[in-house]
């Protein structure tokens, strides 16, 4: 089963900054910057965390995981946009 995730990064440095958007390219869909929304199975967030937990600096940089709940059901109506309409979401294959 899948669940929708908001994932957030703040990270200090360029080159870590490049390398932690290139692996979240892989997981998700990116909605702003440093802002990602993502459909993980629970084996695919260990591996995303995994991914990142290689690339970051745990003194200088943070990444969020907000779990919106299941992929099919609520997840879909849980953002409200003020301003410009959210891009949609690509749902075709990754290629990491």
């Amino acid at each position: 089963m899948q669940s929708q995730y908001l994932v957030t990064y703040d990270i200090s440095d360029p080159k870590r900054l490049r390398a932690v958007y290139v692996v979240m390219k892989g997981y998700g869909d990116h909605m702003q910057w440093s802002v990602f929304r993502c459909d993980l199975t629970r084996a695919d967030l260990v591996d995303l965390k995994g991914k990142l937990s290689d690339v970051i600096h745990h003194g200088e940089d943070q990444v969020l995981f907000f779990n919106l709940g299941p992929s099919e059901g609520r997840a879909e109506n849980a953002m409200l946009v003020l301003g410009r309409p959210a891009m949609p979401i690509n749902r075709g294959p990754v290629v990491v």
